[in-house]
């Protein structure tokens, strides 16, 4: 089985750098108490809540989610007394998953990951990451392309959102999950995977209804592929541990020397690889590697990240590469491309593929555009 080695090298880092989400501690000898956790509301990333005498704020888009939660969401901003206290107040949605009446994208305006806006050349756009209002034709590693039915201006000034996945809305079943992976390492949740989902509310949730079907398969297939079917939890040559630390980065290796090994359903390696997922995800991964071999839907956030933000050996992040057009071919090059591709060794890139073409068969859609090889 060949392992994936992430590529995700300092520029990966330095063009997410000043850019991620910095949640800093509110003094919480100071702190009134913010306008109390709903159930029912919509929260997107910056909005403060209370509950149980402490407040917290949230880092991406969540709902139904009680503080602190356990998919990182919530982050807690220490005690708070007096003040506040009754239902918290979000910005008007103006979109919803089956509309198109999200609002125009403005220059300059702070948006959070899952806002979705119409640009200026009429399509819409779904933030991927957090940003100052870059624009979604230049800067794709903070936007991707989004298709939404149903009429709407896109004119309106609230800050539309579509919900992220849950149990019941994810393209892939529990059972269809299972039938993927009937030998899977209990480790690798269902639960766990449908809880990482809030993380990238564009995941498998673009395009049509095929193309939604054909990126949770092509995700799948290449987990499938790295894991041994969802089998092993960590890198199984255990001496190539020590070769992962780069100590050429100024954070160095404070984990250990040897602490930065593959782990998780794309095998995360790599100390810098650990500090940018880490800083994206609001996980002190650098620190706490761990992290990604004992939860299992921080486990599936790290996989989840390198899908949708890096391009690894290849052009474009294997998101962008199903929900373009570009074929699943290219999902292979952006993740182990230079070892594979081109010739370089076909059986690995024919697993990769044999696998997709079985999900997909098994989601009831076909394989898509573009080349299934690389």
């Amino acid at each position: 089985m060949s392992r994936v080695r992430l590529l995700a090298m300092l520029a990966a880092v330095t063009i997410a750098g000043g850019v991620v989400a910095v949640f800093n501690m509110l003094p919480a000898s100071a702190a009134s108490c913010s306008p109390a956790w709903q159930a029912s509301a919509v929260y997107t990333g910056g909005a403060t809540v209370s509950r149980n005498g402490h407040n917290y704020l949230a880092k991406w888009w969540t709902q139904n989610e009680a503080p602190p939660g356990t998919t990182g969401v919530w982050q807690d901003q220490g005690s708070c007394g007096g003040g506040g206290g009754s239902p918290a107040t979000q910005p008007p949605q103006t979109g919803s998953a089956g509309g198109c009446d999200f609002p125009a994208w403005v220059q300059g305006r702070n948006y959070v990951t899952g806002d979705i806006v119409k640009f200026t050349d009429g399509k819409f756009y779904i933030a991927e990451h957090d940003n100052p209002g870059y624009s979604p034709v230049i800067s794709t590693w903070f936007w991707d392309p989004y298709t939404c039915s149903g009429t709407g201006t896109g004119t309106g000034t609230g800050g539309g959102t579509t919900p992220p996945p849950s149990n019941g809305s994810f393209v892939v079943s529990e059972a269809q999950f299972n039938q993927m992976f009937p030998g899977r390492n209990s480790f690798y949740t269902y639960s766990g995977l449908v809880a990482a989902l809030s993380a990238y509310p564009g995941f498998a949730r673009t395009g049509s209804d095929d193309v939604r079907k054909q990126e949770a398969a092509a995700f799948l297939a290449n987990v499938n592929h790295e894991t041994g079917g969802l089998v092993y939890v960590v890198e199984q040559n255990t001496a190539n541990y020590p070769h992962y630390c780069d100590t050429s980065q100024s954070y160095g290796c404070p984990a250990g020397q040897s602490a930065y090994y593959g782990r998780g359903p794309i095998q995360l390696s790599w100390n810098f690889n650990y500090k940018a997922a880490g800083d994206a995800l609001g996980i002190d991964l650098l620190h706490n590697p761990n992290l990604v071999q004992t939860d299992s839907a921080v486990a599936w956030k790290t996989a989840l990240w390198y899908w949708n933000t890096q391009s690894g050996p290849g052009t474009m992040t294997p998101h962008n590469a199903i929900v373009n057009g570009a074929g699943f071919g290219e999902t292979i090059r952006s993740i182990n491309g230079s070892l594979e591709c081109g010739g370089r060794n076909p059986a690995q890139v024919q697993s990769r593929v044999a696998a997709y073409q079985r999900f997909v068969s098994i989601l009831g859609t076909g394989t898509g555009a573009g080349s299934l090889s690389c």
